[in-house]
């Protein structure tokens, strides 16, 4: 079946109403009883005086809520500014102010947050607490597929975020590419892992879920324990997400109590993570995938039906039409139909992030195979180098990742004045298991060359105070500056 540019309401007037298209801890939604709430939430949207164009934030947790106003923006043409709930007042003012945000919907507290202050902190003019919004009537509006959909600031390991502009186009022919090499079909119950604020969770939960017509599980934000518990409840087929989180579930004393129905989804994880996914969760035709919010994000995804190893390697093909180059200093370059539109409201940054042939730089490490297959290594600013010798933080963090013991692994350099900079790890052990930080060093020493042996390692709880972004990554610069207190660098 081809790709036909279609918008994203397009989609959901289609789907079957009696099917279930959403289940929280506290709701369970038909999509024709979404389709009446979205439609009603539009019809408040335009009393405000939102119209097409307009770009509007959203600053609450996954759920009912979240999914709705998205939807309701997308059906009436306005753009939609997710905010990432662990943002402070000045990180809110910031998006609000760059994207241009014409409104801002929110929830007074989150997990001990007053969002509710920060608000009034800010002064932004037209917030809207969900729980006073009244419902409207709704006036269809022409939106084209060509439309922007989303303004997503990027939540990765970089310090300074940037809005990336994205069609409807550009997701949701993302959203039907990925889905479609994992196999998606519409009796699949689809656990979500990942923020709505984040495109792991945007285009490749919610949005992939409305496009084959499946149920979308998800919780307010992720925890492992009760991960695990509606997984087993809710018979989950589907899941997606990073190395950790994946490993924060693997790791989870809750585990072996579980009956999972897991069948597949994918991972953003290197060869040991994925590995222990078949092996541990069942997840048989689990998928490697690379993307990044420049590309919508996805860039390439195994085929389910690809051989077991090929996926356990992180070995895919690009999604049709996405092109894919490697320059000389190993960058992954791309261009296709689910590049951005550029940077809102910065020319400057959108004329750095393309080459001057016009191919997204991805600042990621990489390798194509004979067969056009990427195998993503790192990111290229987190290379560093030891007595001359570059070093991919990857490359150990998988070796510690061999050790039965470790859970997770972090690695980043260091400054040294002999060698210029050698390696720090920070691991997180399995639930059950011991290993002194001696032991891992050993076990890194028997298997790497003596320059990739990280000269410093801490046994550590979790990230939660370290850098881990809302979606799951480590933020490498922050854990960097924790390391340099720590260790008195």
């Amino acid at each position: 079946m081809s790709w036909q540019p279609k918008t994203l309401g397009n989609f959901l007037i289609e789907k079957d109403p009696d099917a279930e298209a959403l289940v929280t801890p506290s709701v369970r939604i038909s999509y024709g009883n979404l389709f009446e709430k979205v439609k009603e939430t539009a019809g408040s949207m335009q009393a405000l005086g939102i119209g097409k164009g307009d770009p509007v934030a959203i600053l609450m947790p996954n759920g009912e809520q979240w999914l709705t106003l998205f939807y309701a923006a997308a059906l009436i043409g306005a753009v939609t500014v997710p905010v990432n709930t662990r943002f402070k007042a000045n990180e809110i003012d910031f998006g609000l102010k760059k994207s241009g945000a014409k409104a801002l919907f929110y929830v007074d507290r989150f997990l001990n947050i007053d969002f509710g202050a920060m608000i009034r902190e800010i002064g932004f003019s037209t917030a809207i607490d969900v729980s006073r919004l009244r419902q409207g009537k709704y006036t269809p509006v022409k939106v084209q597929p060509g439309d922007l959909l989303l303004i997503q600031f990027t939540s990765g390991t970089t310090a300074y975020p940037k809005g990336v502009m994205l069609t409807h186009d550009s997701m949701l022919r993302n959203a039907w590419a990925a889905g479609t090499r994992i196999g998606v079909l519409p009796g699949d119950r689809y656990f979500n892992c990942r923020p709505f604020f984040h495109v792991g969770g945007s285009t490749l939960s919610a949005l992939m879920s409305l496009l084959f017509g499946c149920c979308l599980v998800t919780l307010p934000t992720f925890e492992a324990r009760a991960a695990l518990e509606m997984l087993e409840r809710e018979r989950c087929t589907l899941i997606s997400g990073n190395d950790t989180i994946f490993q924060m579930l693997m790791g989870h004393e809750d585990l072996p109590r579980r009956k999972l129905s897991l069948r597949g989804g994918w991972a953003a994880a290197g060869p040991q993570t994925m590995r222990a996914i078949i092996d541990r969760l069942g997840m048989k035709s689990v998928c490697a995938a690379y993307g990044l919010s420049e590309a919508s994000p996805n860039v390439v995804m195994s085929d389910w039906r690809d051989p077991e190893e090929l996926r356990v390697q992180g070995l895919a093909l690009p999604l049709p039409g996405i092109e894919i180059r490697i320059s000389a200093e190993k960058e992954i370059q791309v261009r296709g139909w689910s590049i951005m539109r550029g940077y809102c409201n910065d020319p400057d940054a959108t004329a750095k992030a393309f080459t001057a042939d016009g191919w997204l730089r991805t600042g990621d490490l990489g390798e194509l195979n004979v067969e056009g297959r990427l195998r993503m290594a790192g990111r290229l600013k987190d290379v560093f180098r030891v007595g001359g010798e570059n070093v991919a933080p990857a490359e150990v963090e998988e070796v510690l990742l061999s050790h039965p013991a470790v859970e997770t692994a972090q690695v980043v350099g260091v400054p040294n004045e002999r060698l210029g900079e050698v390696g720090c790890a920070y691991v997180t052990l399995r639930s059950g298991f011991q290993a002194t930080q001696e032991q891992l060093i050993a076990w890194v020493r028997q298997r790497c060359a003596n320059f990739r042996v990280p000269r410093y390692l801490k046994i550590v709880h979790d990230f939660e105070a370290i850098g881990m972004t809302a979606s799951g990554k480590v933020q490498k610069t922050k854990l960097r500056e924790h390391a340099l207190k720590e260790f008195g660098l």
